[in-house]
Parts: structure tokens; C-alpha cells; sequence
């Protein structure tokens, strides 16, 4: 007891979870073994949970040394953080990134460091996202002794990167020296130099040029212990030379060094389909500041700044229109390449191109808020989300590379022992099977084709947020659609204009208008925008009177008028029957009507509905041909309503009257007949059919905060032909993906059979690993360049 009275500080108790225990005896031996570290006060674990407590003196030990002891005894540990414990999330970005097994390595090993609580790695940018406590430093420390070179990612770094591939591409470098100094040997030979000179020469481009790959695979072993690729060939490299093969083992380093240059080089080229995005939006702005103008990094710009954006310049802010007319293309964003007019108090966002006239934009988002920075935010998420196809990958790839170590031990030492064969021929293809033991194009094969689509349709003006809603949405066999918003424009509009007593349109016009300038009826702004394309003018009223269900009066230069339904007209017991016909054809095809009269009589009719958007008709048919088995319109109108929309876009079925609940069983009982089904509407009342359908799309997502965040594909402009685009890239996609699964799967199987008659070289083994990986990423690129229709 006399260590606990000699104790300065208070004991810290501290809990960690602890995996791979698989039996209470184990769990017991733990407890143990930790309790005997110096400085612990009492240690308890609770084997069903995983979870280890323990007390301890923080002047004696602490959590690193209770984690160095059970790993020691062969399980993971991890602290598990206190809720009220402050933590952070940092991104980080990772040079020199060139195999999906080394990244996974690299996110394990990462997730181990002390305070950190989950690390996840998005390969397609280069990025690892860390939630810790600790310092960012350690982190950094250990990304450099796994063999990379790292830095705390902020808002903007990304555009300041070199563009040279020199710079950034690691291989670049040992590939010229280890060719210059395998020519040079084989110029040696033939020039009959004596065996120790050309050896020494080879030997200097083995040293140099597999210096940098030797130590990466080091570093992951020692700190990850575990086997990569970069190890693989060091050790391969390292039993040829002991074997005397040096002009062999040299052209296997430059081939490898060759092969991870070429990849890291196509690699970065994918990516920069997000780093084009990124470039979209200027670094600087020019604001007014009082009575100066002056520009300023985007990052020090305050909401209510105004910029000025001239002719032909990038917009680098999200705002309003304050002052000026121009036309802006929307097509960074939305894929459209028609502009479209911007005028005060139009909404304009950052990346889109001003083109005819100055505009003064007051900011309403920061920088790192935008409508640009959002959506590079969600598609660098999207590319961090795993495919179905690539978690069998993952999967099949976790077994394989131990699976073809074994081999090779198998063939280094079955026939030398059982058979008699030679030795060094033996440990030779063992030592060449080395180098295809690594499943890097396996794994690449799937990372790189999500990459490559998720980026060409984000440029395209659809945001799709991971790899598995890809592939969902080209498995689709039935599409349900909201109507209002969705296949109609969302907005009532005047359709029909029917005057009965020989007033002119214009006329008829003006007095109804006049009436519904003092309405609050959501029919009204229809009427007036009506009168406005017409060119008639507002009548001055006298007098207004709103009559609640049924319509308004007003007094127009001594005379009463009245606008409504026709309950208004009824009850003056007015004569309708002239208009019954007229009014029963157009409430057939869905449209309100409304009477416009005066005391005595009914001046005419007019129609008002929310109309159909013009690409509906032709989305829904593109849907059709494109192998949609059903296309469904859902929506809460009135049956008559809803059947007349449908008629007009071509869908194949519709339900009416339906409550947001009802939408939602619906998309149910598409599910269960259908068996994958997608939900379009706009994101907001429609989510909960949207969360329980295959795959959830958000029509016209520019600007909608709601939408973005809810949907899984969001279409940002008002484009419902964009649809087809997606599910025929989808399709392609997972087309190139098992292509890509084929090549690697088939190219690794041939070089492993040429291991049966002893016909493996190691640069045949280099080629053909080194090989398969450029072949599945350039395979891959090709969805970069898909066409979508217009």
C-alpha cells in the first residue's frame, strides 16, 4: 500500500475495446497479464463485449503500454474514447498512393495509433479522413513511416498542387536511374567487361532503383506486419541476386519501377476528374469594400460581401444578384450548356461562367459552403463508399495473397525434396511467384472504374454519392415518380384563356388580373404572369372583396366583377349551362377552372394547371427503351388530375391521393413485386419513399440543401433525361468492373500455371502483374470519356 500513498496523482482508469478474443480462458490471460504491468491498479475485462477497464498510475504507465501488451499476447486493442472526451476529424492527403492493398495496409495501420477512433482511406483522392484526439503530428509520423508523405488536407490546398508529374510522381525518379544503369550493364556485356564490373553495374540499378520500393515494404512490414507488394519484389530481387541472376534481378526492379510510374501516372489522370471540378472556382474574387474594390482570397470573404463578376469571368461565390443583367452557364453544375438569364434577385452559384454583362453579387454562403464545395465534398465521399462488387474483391483479395506465399514456399521445397529436382531452379519460380502474390490489379480493378464514373457524371450534372448506388441504378427494373415538381413543372400555369361573350383576350385579361392582384390565392400569381405575357394590362380596382372558398370581387371603373369556382356563380343562381361542357372537358384533363363574371353574366373561362415539363414525355420514353420495365407516377392529386398528367407523359401506371405514408407502401409493394426500384422526387416530402426505395434520386438539386443531403443520385438541373444518362453509365460501369475482374483473375491464373512446367521468369512475373494493373485502370478510364445524350 505504500506505492498508493507514495502516488502524487489520481488513478486514470481508461477503457479499450479489444478484438480476436474467441474464449474466456484467452480473456482471463489477458486480464492477467495486464494487471502485472508496472503501475496498473486493477484490470477487469468482460469477455462477451471485448471490453478491458483498467486503473492505472499515469506516472508509471499508460494506454500504449497496456495496447503493446495485448498485442503481444495476439489481439487488437483500441481505446474506446469518452463521450465527453473532445475529438476532431482531419483529412489528410497522401503522395505517392498507388495500390488499393498498400492503401488498406496503410488505414489499418493508421486506425492503431493511439487516440485515434475510426481512420477511413478514399483511395480515388489521395485522401484519408482520421477522427482522433491526439495530435495530428503522430498521424502524419506514421503515414511517413509507412513509406508516404502526408499533409493536413485544408479548403483550397488541393488547386495549389504541383501540376508536374515529376514532382509529384515518386517512381519517376528510380525508373530513370535503374534504365540508365541497366543499359549501361547490358552495353557492358556485350562490350565482353569483365563478370564483376557489369554484376557491380547491375547491382547499382538494383540498389538505386529498388531503394524506395525496399523501404516502403520494410516500413509496412515492420509497423503493419504485414505483406506487400513492395516487399515482395525486395525479397524476389533480393534470392535472385543470391542466386547470380543480377541482369535478370535488375531488369525486374526497372520494370517494377517503370510499371508504378506509369500507374501512379493514369491513376492521378482519374483523379483529376475531381481536381477539374475543384478548379472550376476562382481562388479570388473582387469585392467591394466601402467605396474600393480590391480582390481577395474566397476563403476571406464574408456573407453579405458583394463581388463583381465581369464578362466572361468564373463566379467564385454563392449569392443574389444585387445589380446587373446577364446571362450565366450553369453547366459546371448542372451539365446544361444552355445560360440562363440572371437578373436582381436571381439566385447564382459558384463555378458557373458569366457571359454577357457585370454583375454585383451579394455572398450568401462561405467558400467552404458553396453549392461547388458541397458537391466536391459529397462525390470525394461518394468515391470512399465501396461497391457490392468491391467488397467480394476486398474479400477474395484478403485470402489470396497468403494463398500464393504458401504456394511458393510449396514450390521451393516439394521438388527439391520429393522429387530431386534442382534446388535453384525451384527457388527461382518460387521466388518469381513472389511477384504476382500481390492481387493489385484484383483490387484496383473495381476502385478506379467508380472513380472514373462517379467524376464523369459529376461533371455531367449528376451527383451520384457511392460506388453501391451506381451499381444499384443500373440494375433498375421500375422507376416511380413524384408528379408535382417532378414530371410537371411544379408551378401553375395558365392553359386555356376561353372568353364566352365576345370580350377580347386582352380584356379579359386586364379585369382578371386586377381581381387577383389583391388575391392570396395560390392561382393568382398564374393570372397576373398570364396578363403580363400578354401584354394587357392591370385594371385599377376600387374596391376589393375576398370570398373565402369560392373567390374574390372587385369594383373595376364602376362596374362589379367576380373571378372563382363555380359555387360563386351558383349562388347568384347565374346560368351556366353554356360553359358545362366546356368546363367537364377541360376538369377532364386535369386542369382547375375558374369563371370570370359580372353581375349579370359569365364573361369566360379560365384553365389553370400545373403543366408538364417539357423533357418528360421524352425521359419517360428514353427510360422505356433503355429496358425500364415499369415507369410509375405517384402523387396526392385528385384522380382526374393524375390521369390526365399520366396520359400526357406516357407513364404506364399512376396512383392518385396519396399521403406521404401512402407513397411510402407503395414503393413497398414495388419492391416486393419488382424486386429494385427507384424513387424521383424532389427530396423533401418525398423522403421517406426515397429512403425505402433501391436507389433515391433528387430532381433539380442545384441550391436544395435537402435534396443534396437526402437523395443517393441527385440530378442538379431540372433534367429528367440526365436519368437515362446515369443508368446507361451504370451499366457500362459494371461492365468494365468484371471485365477488370476477368483480366486480373485470368492474367494472374496464366502466370501461375506457367509455374507447372518451370516456365516462369521473374520479368515475365513483372510484366504480367505490372501489366494487368495498367490494363484495368486504363480499361477504367474509358467511363471518363462516356458521351451523355443532350
Amino acid at each position: 500500500m505504500a506505492e498508493e500513498a507514495e502516488r502524487t496523482e489520481p488513478a486514470v482508469s481508461s477503457k479499450f475495446l479489444v478484438t480476436g478474443l474467441d474464449c474466456a480462458d484467452c480473456a482471463a490471460k489477458v486480464e492477467k497479464a495486464v494487471k502485472r504491468i508496472p503501475g496498473v491498479i486493477s484490470a477487469t475485462i468482460a469477455f462477451p463485449a471485448g471490453r478491458l477497464d483498467v486503473d492505472y498510475d499515469p506516472q508509471q504507465t499508460g494506454i500504449t503500454q497496456v495496447i503493446d501488451k495485448v498485442k503481444k499476447l495476439g489481439y487488437e486493442a483500441q481505446e474506446e474514447r469518452k463521450t465527453s472526451e473532445a475529438s476532431q476529424t482531419t483529412d489528410f492527403c497522401i503522395m505517392g498512393l498507388d495500390c488499393v492493398d498498400c492503401a488498406a495496409k496503410l488505414e489499418k495501420r493508421i486506425s492503431k495509433v493511439p487516440g485515434v477512433e475510426s481512420a477511413q482511406i478514399n483511395f480515388g483522392t489521395s485522401k484519408i479522413t482520421v477522427t482522433h484526439s491526439g495530435p495530428a503530428a503522430e498521424i502524419l509520423s506514421t503515414i511517413e513511416k509507412m513509406g508516404y508523405s502526408g499533409k493536413v488536407d485544408t479548403d483550397f490546398q488541393i488547386k495549389n498542387e504541383p501540376a508536374s508529374n515529376w514532382k509529384s510522381n515518386q517512381y519517376i525518379k528510380p525508373t530513370v536511374v535503374s534504365f540508365i544503369m541497366l543499359v549501361f550493364g547490358f552495353i557492358a556485356g556485350r562490350l565482353e567487361a569483365p563478370e564483376l564490373m557489369v554484376n557491380v553495374i547491375f547491382l547499382i540499378g538494383i540498389l538505386l532503383g529498388g531503394f524506395l520500393p525496399a523501404r516502403n515494404g520494410i516500413s509496412v512490414l515492420v509497423n503493419a506486419r504485414e505483406f506487400d507488394m513492395n516487399l515482395l519484389m525486395t525479397i524476389a530481387v533480393i534470392g535472385a541476386s543470391a542466386l547470380g541472376t543480377f541482369e535478370e534481378a535488375a531488369t525486374v526492379v526497372f520494370l517494377f519501377s517503370f510499371g508504378n510510374a506509369l500507374q501512379s501516372y493514369t491513376l492521378d489522370k482519374t483523379r483529376n476528374s475531381i481536381r477539374a471540378l475543384m478548379d472550376l472556382t476562382p481562388n479570388v474574387a473582387l469585392v467591394r469594400r466601402g467605396t474600393s474594390e480590391i480582390k481577395l482570397p474566397v476563403e476571406q470573404l464574408a456573407i453579405g460581401d458583394v463581388i463583381i463578376v465581369r464578362p466572361g469571368e468564373r463566379i467564385a461565390m454563392d449569392g443574389k444578384v444585387s445589380a446587373g443583367y446577364s446571362t450565366v452557364n450553369e453547366a459546371p453544375i448542372t451539365g446544361e450548356s444552355i445560360p440562363v438569364e440572371k437578373q436582381p434577385g436571381d439566385e447564382i452559384y459558384a463555378g458557373t461562367v458569366n457571359e454577357r454583362g457585370s454583375l454585383e453579387i451579394k455572398v450568401t454562403k462561405l467558400a467552404r459552403d458553396n453549392t461547388m464545395s458541397r458537391i466536391i465534398h459529397m462525390v470525394e465521399e461518394a468515391q470512399g463508399k465501396r461497391a457490392q462488387s468491391q467488397q467480394f474483391v476486398d474479400k477474395f483479395a484478403k485470402y489470396y495473397t497468403p494463398f500464393v506465399i504458401v504456394l511458393s514456399a510449396m514450390v521451393a521445397t516439394i521438388p527439391p525434396l520429393f522429387f530431386g529436382q534442382p534446388f535453384e531452379k525451384w527457388f527461382y519460380e518460387a521466388m518469381a511467384m513472389l511477384l504476382v502474390a500481390c492481387p493489385c490489379a484484383l483490387v484496383i480493378s473495381t476502385p478506379v472504374s467508380i472513380v472514373a464514373a462517379i467524376g464523369n457524371a459529376a461533371k455531367n450534372g449528376v451527383l451520384i454519392k457511392g460506388g453501391m448506388y451506381l451499381e444499384e441504378a443500373g440494375a433498375l427494373s421500375v422507376i416511380a415518380f413524384d408528379k408535382t415538381g417532378t414530371l410537371t413543372e411544379g408551378k401553375p400555369q395558365v392553359t386555356d384563356i376561353i372568353p364566352t361573350d365576345g370580350i377580347p383576350d386582352k380584356e379579359f385579361l386586364s379585369i382578371a388580373s386586377a381581381i387577383e392582384s389583391r388575391s392570396e390565392h395560390p392561382l393568382a400569381e398564374a393570372i397576373l404572369k398570364a396578363a403580363e405575357e400578354h401584354g394587357a394590362e392591370v385594371s385599377v380596382i376600387s374596391a376589393f372583396e375576398a370570398i373565402p372558398g369560392k373567390g374574390a370581387r372587385a369594383v373595376i371603373q364602376g362596374k362589379t366583377y367576380q373571378i372563382g369556382n363555380s359555387r360563386l356563380f351558383a349562388e347568384r343562381t347565374m346560368d351556366l349551362k353554356h360553359v358545362e361542357d366546356e368546363i367537364s372537358r377541360l376538369q377532364n384533363e386535369g386542369k382547375t377552372v375558374m369563371m370570370l363574371g359580372d353581375d349579370s353574366r359569365i364573361l369566360g373561362l379560365i384553365a389553370v394547371a400545373d403543366v408538364l415539363r417539357e423533357n418528360s414525355g421524352q425521359a419517360v420514353r428514353k427510360l422505356k427503351k433503355a429496358g425500364i420495365k415499369k415507369v410509375i407516377m405517384l402523387t396526392g392529386d385528385n384522380e382526374s388530375t393524375a390521369r390526365a398528367i399520366a396520359a400526357k407523359s406516357g407513364v404506364d401506371d399512376f396512383r392518385a391521393d396519396l399521403l406521404p405514408e401512402d407513397k411510402l407502401d407503395t414503393i413497398k409493394g414495388l419492391l416486393a413485386e419488382h424486386g429494385k426500384v427507384a424513387m424521383v422526387g424532389d427530396g423533401v416530402n418525398d423522403a421517406p419513399a426515397m429512403a425505402m426505395s433501391t436507389v433515391g434520386i433528387a430532381m433539380g438539386a442545384i441550391g436544395t440543401d435537402t435534396a443534396l443531403e437526402t437523395a443517393d443520385i441527385a440530378l442538379m438541373a431540372d433534367d429528367l433525361t440526365k436519368l437515362t444518362d446515369t443508368i446507361k453509365l451504370s451499366r457500362k460501369t459494371l461492365g468494365i468492373i468484371k471485365q477488370n475482374i476477368a483480366f486480373a483473375l485470368i492474367i494472374k491464373g496464366l502466370i501461375l500455371l506457367l509455374v507447372i512446367p518451370g516456365w516462369l521468369t521473374m520479368w515475365l512475373a513483372v510484366i504480367g502483374d505490372m501489366g494487368s494493373s495498367l490494363l484495368v485502370t486504363l480499361n477504367a478510364m474509358r467511363l471518363l470519356r462516356v458521351k451523355h445524350e443532350d
